[in-house]
């Protein structure tokens, strides 16, 4: 496969391996509602923080949804355009990296970006998903008018698809719901007991011998398939459902024979890559969205309308599935995530993490009503978790960093070894119980010895002054004297720090 050339494409293609492990810490009072509804925001720069995310997260989640800068010759303070270019790649390329390792099997990314970098994008992303999960190129017309400053105007933006599995990701893949304009067309003229229905024409193109039968009407007209054409099913299956009252023929029963689609069996309709603002919504809905929010004061030059998330949820995602966003911008993905019940991870360097992102939620848990909020019956409720990104966890000679604080390090390890958030106050070596094991960590005086490496050696005496649990225990420390013999009869597996404490 043909690989994209850049600049610094060798470095680049590693970052993320090199990137600084960091734990998250929670910070409480930005932290909004139920702090255990299982949704996240996350200060910080966005490769970090996807790093700090893999043992927690690593194949669970379901959506990846990115508006990522678009490098319209403005993205970086110096521009040239080779250099720029190179800059933007070498961004994206990491970034993609640890977004497809978050993916379930089925999981899918969805990238918005404009056509200056749309082409090289997908080359790269052909790389790192492999060009056999490619799902599709929507194309989202996001002006309602062109653009009279140009002579061939920037009418639309580009969505790429791209699924660890594309083919398991089209089996499960949801249909959207009819919309307004498709309900009004369905009617009951015959009063057929089944309810509402629309007609569709039984025939389909091609030639199948045993599909080419005659139809008499029930006025008598006779109909053969149209010329290149052949009947949708064979004969039997055809009177079988005109048996069940399923065809029409026009009021007088002479018309051509089409099939009954009834409103009480319709699963939905199918997308496809054209995706109206009509539907979809624009660039200036989304602006009329963050001023009601925000005020003129604080509009993103552009912010995504929820109905286009609410449309790409709709299909990628069910109720309670994970939602990630590593450029969160103005919140809308952790807005429409939250409203649509789908948990969510949203990631924002800038201030307005907390200037916009947090107000925006706190809102929406209120029961902010823009947006889509009428359409989903939005009346609030939920919450969400704020974290920035600690210190780097490891220093240069790969030990525990000294600025590494038990709690965050008690909770990073409960999560990764349990699946679920740590809810103790870190307040002793003990953590707690799962699944009948004990779960100890010995670190940085938590047994009262201020010294930096006081207590954090597992020996007979440590042993005998820690909490009691009767059952297999995990204990985590710096080092342990004791022998392999008493470790078994202890019911102990000890796991040493720091080459125990992975990123993945």
């Amino acid at each position: 496969m043909p690989l994209l050339r850049w600049l610094t494409r060798d470095v680049d293609i590693n970052a993320a391996s090199r990137a600084p492990y960091r734990l998250l810490e929670e910070v409480a009072k930005h932290s909004h509602g139920d702090r255990d509804a299982g949704n996240m925001l996350i200060q910080g720069d966005n490769l970090d923080a996807l790093k700090a995310l893999l043992p927690y997260y690593a194949g669970k989640v379901k959506c990846v949804f990115i508006d990522p800068p678009y490098n319209t010759k403005s993205a970086f303070e110096h521009y040239d355009d080779n250099l720029e270019h190179a800059q933007w790649l070498a961004m994206m390329y990491p970034r993609l990296e640890l977004l497809r390792s978050l993916l379930t099997d089925d999981g899918s990314i969805w990238v918005t970006i404009d056509d200056n970098e749309a082409h090289y994008l997908k080359v790269i992303m052909d790389e790192i998903f492999g060009r056999k999960n490619f799902v599709a190129n929507c194309v989202w017309q996001k002006r309602t008018s062109p653009d009279f400053r140009a002579v061939l105007g920037d009418a639309h933006d580009n969505i790429l698809v791209f699924s660890r599995d594309a083919g398991v990701f089209q089996e499960k893949a949801n249909l959207l719901p009819l919309h307004e304009k498709q309900l009004k067309e369905y009617k009951n003229p015959d009063n057929d007991p089944r309810g509402s229905w629309v007609s569709r024409d039984f025939s389909a193109q091609g030639y199948r011998p045993n599909q080419m039968y005659k139809i008499v009407t029930p006025g008598g007209k006779e109909y053969f398939p149209p010329e290149g054409s052949c009947w949708k099913n064979v004969e039997a299956s055809y009177l079988a459902q005109v048996a069940e009252g399923r065809f029409w023929y026009g009021k007088d029963g002479r018309g051509v024979p089409r099939r009954k689609n009834y409103l009480s069996e319709a699963e939905g309709r199918q997308s496809w890559t054209w995706w109206s603002n009509d539907e979809f919504g624009h660039n200036q809905e989304a602006k009329q969205e963050i001023i009601s929010l925000f005020g003129k004061a604080d509009v993103f030059d552009t912010p995504k309308p929820e109905r286009l998330l609410q449309r790409v949820l709709q299909v990628a995602t069910n109720e309670n599935d994970l939602v990630l966003d590593s450029f969160l911008g103005s919140g809308t993905t952790a807005a429409v995530a939250h409203k649509m019940r789908r948990r969510y991870i949203g990631i924002e360097m800038g201030d307005h993490a907390i200037t916009h992102c947090v107000p925006r939620l706190q809102k929406v848990i209120d029961g902010e009503q823009g947006g889509i909020s009428e359409a989903m019956g939005w009346k609030g409720g939920g919450g969400f978790r704020f974290y920035h990104l600690g210190a780097p966890v490891f220093d240069e000679t790969g030990h525990l960093s000294e600025s590494v604080r038990f709690a965050p390090l008690a909770a990073h390890l409960w999560f990764v070894l349990t699946g679920i958030p740590y809810k103790g106050r870190a307040n002793s070596p003990f953590l707690g119980t799962h699944e009948g094991i004990g779960y100890y960590l010995l670190y940085n005086g938590i047994l009262g010895d201020k010294r930096p490496n006081g207590g954090n050696v597992l020996t007979g005496k440590i042993l005998a002054n820690l909490p009691p649990h009767d059952g297999e225990k995990i204990i985590f420390g710096e080092g342990c004297r004791l022998s392999a013999e008493r470790l078994e009869a202890e019911r102990i597996t000890f796991r040493q720090i720091p080459y125990e404490i992975k990123a993945r």
